[in-house]
């Protein structure tokens, strides 16, 4: 896809992130993973992101995202593939490189590891990798990569393949003044954590669209929420909102990274062997998973 293409796929509709499958060792299970992919395929996601933060992207190895992104690709179909990328600026030029090689239709730079940068820094960070591929290009908005609008309205003008916006810091007066600022030149992402419980501010403040975690195990719900959403039935989001995501958010929030653990055990609980999360992450108790299994009930495949 040319850049102008991917950023059209990305504000197309609701988007998501699946999760990497691991094998009892703890490496890429392929066979699963495609099976999967090719599942959430079939839903009206116009756009999965391979070896993303949901797909753990941080504790893959540089070398291990090409097979991954390759994989998604090939199992995706017609629904575009973008990779993670990330870490230090020679590092995520070389994964930006590897996955457009694979495949990828964009890639989205996540936060450089670690430190803090100045504003300038995180311009010439994002402008070198936006200059080493063709494809398109979305930046991850959050903890130490958040991106001022005169930095990013720069970024646009010198890189015609930066794309798309994601935001996780839900500063919504920063993202308001970013969207009024450039307008239609970016596809505007909600990346909030369970994003579905600010999709409606985010939409309000200008965003195109948000990516759902929970598609990775409840598509059809997801779906769901997102059609209701944009049609403006308040009553029936509400609902799903009260049955549903205030209860996986209580769930989500018992321990630090559930918001990828849960979204794994989900996965595993509707049939596909993707395995446990790698370290530094933990896995849900066996309680905990029961838990997830009769909020999921309604929904199992």
């Amino acid at each position: 896809m040319t850049p102008q293409e991917i950023k059209v796929a990305l504000g197309a509709g609701l988007l998501s992130f699946p999760v990497t499958h691991f094998d009892s060792e703890g490496q890429f299970q392929p066979d699963s993973y495609a099976k999967h992919v090719e599942w959430l395929s079939g839903y009206d996601a116009p756009v999965l992101f391979a070896a993303g933060g949901t797909g753990e992207f941080f504790s893959l190895s540089p070398s291990e995202i090409p097979r991954i992104v390759a994989t998604a690709k090939e199992a995706a179909g017609k629904t575009a593939i973008v990779s993670g990328c990330g870490y230090g600026t020679e590092m995520a030029i070389e994964i930006a490189r590897a996955a457009e090689k694979a495949g990828a239709d964009g890639i989205l730079l996540l936060p450089h590891y670690l430190i803090d940068a100045p504003q300038e820094g995180i311009y010439n960070h994002v402008k070198r990798v936006c200059q080493s591929v063709g494809i398109g290009v979305m930046v991850y908005n959050r903890d130490n990569s958040v991106i001022g609008v005169d930095v990013l309205q720069r970024l646009c003008d010198a890189c015609p393949n930066l794309v798309g916006f994601k935001d996780g810091t839900g500063e919504i007066g920063l993202i308001r003044q970013i969207t009024a600022t450039l307008g239609d030149r970016l596809t505007y992402l909600g990346g909030m954590p369970t994003a579905e419980l600010f999709a409606e501010a985010y939409l309000g403040a200008g965003f195109t669209t948000y990516s759902s975690a929970v598609f990775n195990f409840v598509p059809g719900l997801a779906v769901d929420f997102y059609k209701a959403l944009r049609a403006g039935e308040r009553e029936r989001c509400e609902t799903i909102l009260r049955d549903f995501f205030y209860p996986f958010m209580e769930l989500r929030g018992r321990r630090k990274g559930y918001a990828v653990s849960a979204v794994k055990a989900g996965v595993r609980l509707q049939g596909f062997n993707a395995g446990k999360v790698r370290p530094p992450l933990d896995d849900l108790t066996p309680a905990e998973e029961e838990i997830l299994a009769k909020l999921i009930e309604p929904w199992k495949r």
